[in-house]
């Protein structure tokens, strides 16, 4: 962790106290928004994955300030599910120098960052089943793009006209993991288990109605596969996201790191 480096650094140096470090490292661990919340803005450096705040349920004053404050200690923040109002009040917001806000209206969702996000070289490919199973997939996308993956998107290519998946799945050649977004029956992940050697996520939507319906359909399915794949929750679009991304940064690391060897 940079942060705790540089307090141990300075400390060695005795340019701060032991009661300064310490306060430091306390930081390092969260930060308190007033009475409404701690926040964990080192996630990204412990896990590999920046904080998401999940706008649902929340006050848009609230996540106003929670969003600034993971923006200024963090450098970046996933806000997710966010409606009009909390897009009003997040545009409100005065940002700091050099940090810009991007509103991702398919995937009802909206990055805060300062400066550009470094591209890893992990690839990850991230297919829908139908039209509607798109805001979901979009989510995965935008979570794996702000962990700075490369992203191949293929919608609409569902087990209906199954013919639709095999010119996507071309496309999705040399990808580091996949993300397969599906409703109602949720068939179409194991189908892509079946024919990729990357590692698939299955991602179960909630649309679909009747016997099943919400999603709960898509979600037995996919843990029912005798394809081999791992499957988030309903409309886990952030985690899924966050997964495929986390296998495609390690692969992208060995890579770099067995290069540089040669």
């Amino acid at each position: 962790m940079k942060g705790l480096r540089d307090i141990l650094e300075r400390f060695s140096r005795g340019e701060i106290d032991l009661e300064e470090a310490l306060s430091g490292i306390r930081l390092l661990s969260y930060r308190e928004v007033g009475s409404i919340a701690k926040i964990d803005h080192r996630r990204e450096d412990r896990i590999d994955v920046p904080e998401a705040v999940l706008a649902e349920g929340k006050r848009p004053e609230d996540l106003a300030r929670i969003a600034l404050e993971h923006l200024e200690s963090a450098g970046k923040v996933i806000v997710t599910r966010v409606s009009e109002e909390h897009l009003n009040a997040l545009r409100s917001v005065e940002l700091p120098e050099n940090a810009e806000m991007v509103w991702y209206e398919h995937a009802r969702a909206v990055l805060l960052k300062s400066g550009r996000i470094e591209l890893t070289g992990g690839r990850v490919g991230i297919l829908s089943a139908g039209t509607a199973d798109i805001p979901v997939a979009e989510e995965a996308r935008v979570t794996a793009e702000a962990m700075g993956c490369e992203v191949v998107t293929e919608y609409d290519v569902g087990v209906a006209g199954i013919h639709r998946l095999f010119p996507a799945m071309e496309r999705m050649a040399g990808v580091d993991a996949m993300v397969v977004a599906a409703g109602r029956e949720g068939t179409l992940p194991a189908v892509v288990a079946g024919l990729t050697d990357a590692p698939v996520i299955g991602l179960p939507v909630s649309t679909g109605y009747g016997a099943g319906g919400g999603g709960l359909a898509a979600l037995h399915s996919m843990l029912q596969s005798c394809s081999v794949l791992a499957v988030v929750n309903i409309d886990a679009g952030f985690v899924a996201g966050a997964f495929a991304a986390r296998i495609a940064n390690r692969i992208a690391r060995r890579k770099l790191s067995r290069a540089r060897q040669h």
